[in-house]
């Protein structure tokens, strides 16, 4: 294990990060409206809260290129989620208690302070690992100070590895309850529960009980909440194998609706499914803002893949923030309302196509929003190009015969993770109409299909040198309208 892989931010050499951050910033792969760093590794989302006013959102982040090693919780903080402004970083690992890193948790807002949550990693040199639960103070000037008598939680309890990680805290009546993603000794995933009465001091509750099918190995990020009258799990299960349409990337996230007895731990399952049907999403983690708004941030990417983008010494990204709601069992994902706010003047298109393909935009900077309806279905497929060039391109394509909706990458020269496959798809009832969101970022594409019943989130790195169109395309006929908006810088 190279011992470089542990050094923090504090430890770094004379010009180490400017030099970091210049061969970064000249990437034409960074996004310009998406939460990324400026270099280095980025990936779960953390402690996300709204405090006086302002939206904070912590990420795990690596300073010295496009790996995994010690993990800092980097911030940034914004009034409107859209544009970012970038803070000093937050948790720099520097006790005994994280002494292999600040890794992943939540927050929650308590006598007008935040309190942050996250697991204090630590290794050790015969291999094995321990955990350690940890708190620091969000002070309402932004700064952030640990908890003098961490760790709150020391080691891990009977019955579970040294991989117990990820707090999310809530309060139900009086009583602080923590979430934690655990695994058994018989390496199987679980959830267990902590409560305090102060969210200071903490006792082992025990392990939720569910009618879940065995998830693999290692249940990460979970999250848990009520929205529209049910409770909703949250968590990102390791070591599933792919089903159907199902759980396709080298790790997956679902969400589980039933109702929750925290007294007795008893979770009644009513529904689960896969939370992203894209080839880039994991970790998500949700908050309830001021407005009363559940919101959720995850990150685009999956550990254990690398990235054309790797070269640069920087990954990954954050989503868009998404407002939750439940239409039944399901859930809805919506992009929220200020993304307006990046949008330049629209421009519009409608037209039928008749077995042929049309373009749209021939020489897109790639930063941009599509909000379109398809209707008057006689199809058999029908869809959307993104990056189009003579060699590339991204498609969306509806099928009314399989009755499925594809993303299919296939085309790109930069591949990666193609042992997970280079098609995602999900199960599409095919209708008179269909409306399609999507952002594109430069290498980022987040689709919403009918409102956000059906999302794919994926990361797309096109040939550095190609013009990118956008296309519509009809094997049969199809009625189309298209307002194509051109996005501003966020951070």
């Amino acid at each position: 294990m190279a011992e470089s892989k542990y050094r923090t931010i504090l430890e770094a050499k004379s010009g180490e990060l400017e030099a970091l951050k210049d061969k970064a910033i000249k990437d034409s792969w960074q996004p310009i409206y998406h939460i990324h760093p400026q270099y280095g590794l980025m990936n779960d989302p953390n402690g996300l809260i709204q405090l006086n006013g302002e939206y904070h959102v912590f990420y795990q982040w690596y300073p010295y290129g496009a790996m995994h090693g010690m993990k800092h919780w980097a911030h940034v903080k914004s009034t409107d989620l859209v544009t970012w402004e970038r803070l000093p970083v937050a948790l720099t690992p520097t006790e005994e208690y994280e002494s292999h890193g600040a890794y992943s948790g939540g927050a929650i807002e308590k006598d007008g302070q935040g309190l942050l949550f996250y697991t204090g990693n630590v290794k050790y040199e015969d291999g094995s690992r321990s955990a350690n639960q940890c708190i620091a103070m969000l002070n309402r000037d932004g700064s952030v100070e640990k908890y003098t008598h961490n760790p709150a939680v020391r080691g891990v309890p009977d019955g579970y590895t040294g991989h117990v990680r990820d707090p999310k805290v809530w309060k139900e009546n009086d009583t602080y309850y923590m979430l934690l993603g655990a695994q058994r000794e018989n390496e199987t995933g679980a959830l267990i529960v902590y409560e305090s009465s102060d969210a200071l001091q903490w006792s082992f509750k025990g392990e939720v009980k569910t009618s879940l099918p065995d998830f693999g190995y290692m249940w990460e990020c979970p999250d848990y909440f009520k929205l529209d009258g049910k409770d909703v799990f949250v968590f990102s299960p390791q070591g599933i194998k792919a089903e159907g349409h199902d759980f396709h990337n080298i790790y997956n996230v679902i969400y589980a609706v039933g109702t929750f007895d925290v007294e007795s731990l008893t979770f009644e399952m009513e529904y689960y499914r896969e939370i992203d049907k894209g080839f880039d999403f994991y970790a998500p983690q949700t908050f309830q803002d001021e407005s009363g708004r559940r919101l959720l941030f995850a990150w685009i990417g999956n550990p254990d893949v690398d990235y054309p983008s790797d070269e640069y010494g920087w990954a990954h990204a954050l989503t868009l923030p998404r407002e939750l709601s439940l239409e039944g069992n399901e859930l809805v994902q919506k992009p929220v309302e200020e993304l307006n706010k990046l949008r330049d003047q629209a421009v519009h298109f409608r037209g039928t196509l008749k077995n042929e393909e049309v373009i749209i935009d021939e020489a897109t900077n790639n930063a941009y929003e599509i909000n379109m309806t398809f209707r008057e279905i006689g199809a058999k497929q029908f869809g959307l190009e993104l990056f189009n060039s003579k060699e590339e391109e991204l498609r969306l394509v509806f099928d009314t015969e399989k009755q499925e909706v594809r993303l299919d990458r296939s085309s790109f020269h930069h591949q990666y993770a193609t042992e997970y496959g280079v098609v995602r798809s999900e199960k599409w009832t095919a209708s008179n109409e269909v409306d399609v969101r999507v952002f594109v970022d430069k290498s980022i594409v987040e689709i919403y299909i009918n409102g956000g019943k059906i999302v794919f989130t994926s990361r797309v790195f096109p040939k550095k040198d190609s013009k990118s169109a956008v296309n519509v395309f009809a094997e049969g006929s199809v009625d189309y309208r298209i307002d194509y908006y051109g996005m501003s810088r966020g951070i």
